[in-house]
Protein backbone atom coordinates (compact mmCIF):
# COMPACT_ATOMS: atom_id res chain seq x y z
CA UNK A 1 0.00 0.00 0.00
CA UNK A 2 1.11 3.50 -0.78
CA UNK A 3 1.95 5.63 2.16
CA UNK A 4 -0.25 8.60 2.91
CA UNK A 5 1.12 12.13 2.13
CA UNK A 6 2.02 14.22 5.13
CA UNK A 7 -0.71 16.58 6.20
CA UNK A 8 1.25 19.68 4.99
CA UNK A 9 1.02 18.41 1.39
CA UNK A 10 -2.74 17.88 1.35
CA UNK A 11 -4.01 21.39 0.43
CA UNK A 12 -3.14 24.53 -1.62
CA UNK A 13 -0.16 25.18 0.60
CA UNK A 14 1.49 22.28 -1.23
CA UNK A 15 1.58 24.28 -4.46
CA UNK A 16 2.74 27.50 -2.78
CA UNK A 17 5.60 25.78 -0.96
CA UNK A 18 6.62 24.08 -4.20
CA UNK A 19 6.73 27.39 -6.13
CA UNK A 20 8.58 29.49 -3.52
CA UNK A 21 12.00 27.86 -4.10
CA UNK A 22 11.49 28.01 -7.88
CA UNK A 23 10.65 31.75 -7.80
CA UNK A 24 13.60 32.50 -5.52
CA UNK A 25 15.89 30.55 -7.84
CA UNK A 26 14.64 32.56 -10.88
CA UNK A 27 15.18 35.88 -9.07
CA UNK A 28 18.72 34.90 -8.10
CA UNK A 29 19.60 33.83 -11.66
CA UNK A 30 18.11 37.05 -13.13
CA UNK A 31 20.06 39.12 -10.59
CA UNK A 32 23.31 37.34 -11.41
CA UNK A 33 22.71 37.85 -15.14
CA UNK A 34 21.88 41.56 -14.52
CA UNK A 35 18.68 41.19 -16.54
CA UNK A 36 16.42 42.99 -14.10
CA UNK A 37 16.57 45.92 -11.73
CA UNK A 38 14.48 47.12 -8.87
CA UNK A 39 13.38 50.74 -9.13
CA UNK A 40 10.76 51.66 -6.55
CA UNK A 41 10.42 55.22 -7.95
CA UNK A 42 9.62 54.00 -11.45
CA UNK A 43 11.74 54.16 -14.60
CA UNK A 44 14.38 56.85 -14.94
CA UNK A 45 15.67 58.63 -18.04
CA UNK A 46 18.99 57.17 -19.13
CA UNK A 47 21.64 59.08 -21.04
CA UNK A 48 20.74 60.13 -24.58
CA UNK A 49 23.19 58.66 -27.09
CA UNK A 50 24.91 61.35 -29.11
CA UNK A 51 26.11 61.45 -32.70
CA UNK A 52 28.63 63.75 -34.34
CA UNK A 53 26.12 65.22 -36.79
CA UNK A 54 28.74 67.43 -38.45
CA UNK A 55 30.95 64.47 -39.34
CA UNK A 56 27.98 62.36 -40.51
CA UNK A 57 26.50 65.03 -42.78
CA UNK A 58 29.91 66.12 -44.12
CA UNK A 59 30.66 62.49 -45.05
CA UNK A 60 27.27 62.12 -46.73
CA UNK A 61 27.82 65.38 -48.63
CA UNK A 62 31.07 63.94 -50.05
CA UNK A 63 29.68 60.51 -50.88
CA UNK A 64 26.12 61.10 -52.09
CA UNK A 65 25.28 62.58 -55.48
CA UNK A 66 22.97 65.33 -54.24
CA UNK A 67 23.28 68.38 -51.94
CA UNK A 68 23.10 67.69 -48.20
CA UNK A 69 22.09 70.41 -45.74
CA UNK A 70 22.83 70.77 -42.05
CA UNK A 71 19.94 72.65 -40.46
CA UNK A 72 20.45 74.70 -37.33
CA UNK A 73 18.45 73.24 -34.46
CA UNK A 74 17.34 74.89 -31.23
CA UNK A 75 19.59 74.77 -28.21
CA UNK A 76 18.76 71.70 -26.18
CA UNK A 77 18.09 69.41 -29.15
CA UNK A 78 20.50 66.46 -29.02
CA UNK A 79 21.49 64.67 -32.23
CA UNK A 80 21.17 61.01 -31.32
CA UNK A 81 21.13 58.99 -34.55
CA UNK A 82 22.22 58.96 -38.13
CA UNK A 83 22.06 56.55 -41.04
CA UNK A 84 22.49 56.28 -44.76
CA UNK A 85 20.27 53.92 -46.75
CA UNK A 86 19.51 52.98 -50.33
CA UNK A 87 15.82 52.98 -51.27
CA UNK A 88 15.33 50.30 -53.88
CA UNK A 89 12.66 49.98 -56.54
CA UNK A 90 11.13 52.39 -59.01
CA UNK A 91 11.81 55.98 -58.00
CA UNK A 92 14.30 54.94 -55.32
CA UNK A 93 17.63 56.51 -54.49
CA UNK A 94 20.01 57.29 -51.64
CA UNK A 95 19.02 58.81 -48.32
CA UNK A 96 20.76 60.45 -45.39
CA UNK A 97 18.94 60.57 -42.06
CA UNK A 98 19.71 62.33 -38.78
CA UNK A 99 17.56 62.17 -35.66
CA UNK A 100 17.23 64.44 -32.65
CA UNK A 101 15.81 64.32 -29.15
CA UNK A 102 14.09 67.68 -28.59
CA UNK A 103 14.14 69.69 -25.37
CA UNK A 104 10.81 68.14 -24.33
CA UNK A 105 12.19 64.60 -24.88
CA UNK A 106 10.44 63.86 -28.20
CA UNK A 107 12.13 62.29 -31.22
CA UNK A 108 12.23 63.95 -34.64
CA UNK A 109 14.22 63.01 -37.73
CA UNK A 110 15.22 64.63 -40.99
CA UNK A 111 15.80 62.50 -44.08
CA UNK A 112 17.34 63.96 -47.22
CA UNK A 113 17.08 61.94 -50.42
CA UNK A 114 17.18 61.95 -54.19
CA UNK A 115 14.36 59.36 -54.25
CA UNK A 116 10.92 60.31 -55.49
CA UNK A 117 8.34 61.39 -52.91
CA UNK A 118 6.06 58.35 -52.70
CA UNK A 119 8.79 55.67 -52.59
CA UNK A 120 10.56 57.74 -49.91
CA UNK A 121 7.40 58.13 -47.81
CA UNK A 122 6.59 54.42 -48.14
CA UNK A 123 10.14 53.47 -47.17
CA UNK A 124 10.27 55.71 -44.10
CA UNK A 125 6.70 54.93 -43.02
CA UNK A 126 7.17 51.20 -43.44
CA UNK A 127 3.95 51.08 -45.39
CA UNK A 128 1.29 53.24 -46.96
CA UNK A 129 0.38 56.68 -45.63
CA UNK A 130 -2.27 59.03 -46.94
CA UNK A 131 -1.94 62.70 -47.81
CA UNK A 132 -3.69 64.70 -45.10
CA UNK A 133 -2.82 68.29 -46.01
CA UNK A 134 -0.05 70.79 -46.70
CA UNK A 135 2.02 73.20 -44.64
CA UNK A 136 3.49 76.35 -46.22
CA UNK A 137 6.67 77.35 -44.41
CA UNK A 138 8.94 80.12 -45.70
CA UNK A 139 8.09 79.56 -49.36
CA UNK A 140 8.26 75.75 -49.25
CA UNK A 141 5.12 73.64 -49.50
CA UNK A 142 5.37 70.57 -47.27
CA UNK A 143 3.04 67.69 -48.15
CA UNK A 144 1.75 66.13 -44.94
CA UNK A 145 1.10 62.39 -44.75
CA UNK A 146 -0.53 60.69 -41.81
CA UNK A 147 -3.42 58.73 -40.53
CA UNK A 148 -4.99 57.68 -37.28
CA UNK A 149 -2.47 56.54 -34.68
CA UNK A 150 0.65 57.10 -36.83
CA UNK A 151 3.40 59.69 -36.78
CA UNK A 152 3.10 62.53 -39.28
CA UNK A 153 5.44 62.76 -42.23
CA UNK A 154 6.19 66.08 -43.90
CA UNK A 155 7.89 66.12 -47.33
CA UNK A 156 9.07 68.92 -49.61
CA UNK A 157 11.49 69.46 -52.49
CA UNK A 158 14.33 71.93 -52.12
CA UNK A 159 16.40 72.32 -55.28
CA UNK A 160 15.61 68.79 -56.45
CA UNK A 161 16.28 67.11 -53.09
CA UNK A 162 13.47 65.59 -51.01
CA UNK A 163 13.45 66.63 -47.38
CA UNK A 164 11.32 64.45 -45.10
CA UNK A 165 10.54 65.06 -41.43
CA UNK A 166 8.89 62.53 -39.15
CA UNK A 167 8.81 61.57 -35.49
CA UNK A 168 6.77 61.81 -32.32
CA UNK A 169 7.55 65.49 -31.75
CA UNK A 170 4.77 68.11 -31.65
CA UNK A 171 3.86 70.16 -34.74
CA UNK A 172 5.83 73.18 -33.46
CA UNK A 173 9.05 71.15 -33.62
CA UNK A 174 8.17 69.97 -37.14
CA UNK A 175 7.71 73.62 -38.14
CA UNK A 176 11.03 74.61 -36.58
CA UNK A 177 12.96 71.84 -38.31
CA UNK A 178 11.14 72.45 -41.61
CA UNK A 179 11.98 76.17 -41.51
CA UNK A 180 15.64 75.57 -40.63
CA UNK A 181 16.14 72.75 -43.14
CA UNK A 182 14.55 74.80 -45.92
CA UNK A 183 16.83 77.77 -45.17
CA UNK A 184 20.07 75.80 -44.73
CA UNK A 185 22.68 76.04 -47.44
CA UNK A 186 24.11 72.83 -48.92
CA UNK A 187 27.33 71.59 -47.33
CA UNK A 188 30.33 72.15 -49.60
CA UNK A 189 32.46 68.97 -49.47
Amino acid sequence: MASKKPRILEDNKDMVWSLVPLVLFCIIIAGIASQCTFSPGGPTQGPIPSVDIDAALNYDAKELGFPIRKPEVPEGWTPNSGSRKVITGDGGGDSSTVGFITTNGSYIQLTQSNAEEFPLVSYVAGGQRFATGVEDIDGHTWNVFGGEGVESIWVTDVDGVRLLITGAAPAEDFTTLARNAGQAEPIVP
